[in-house]
């Protein structure tokens, strides 16, 4: 079981936080560079600090490269994550 959690994400911000949700989309501010991975990474360390998982269950799942990205967050499911999050 996975919950998929649709994203955008803000690198380079000046701050890291989750900003709460626009368009049907979380928004995810990371002050890491959009470079090899490296923002990637960011969001998904601060969406599993935000649902208390440990960072290996949150994985991007698609757009890699991609503003908006759709993350898979292992043995939770969409009402559970909708909940953590606050949403």
């Amino acid at each position: 079981m996975a919950a998929h959690l649709d994203v955008r994400v803000v690198a380079r911000a000046a701050r890291e936080e989750i900003a709460g949700e626009r368009g049907g989309r979380l928004v995810v501010r990371v002050t890491a560079p959009p470079i090899e991975g490296r923002a990637n990474a960011a969001v998904c360390r601060l969406v599993a600090k935000a649902l208390g998982a440990p960072k290996s269950s949150v994985t991007v799942a698609r757009g890699q490269t991609a503003r908006d990205k759709q993350l898979a967050v292992a043995d939770m499911d969409d009402g559970e994550v909708r909940q953590r999050l606050g949403l």
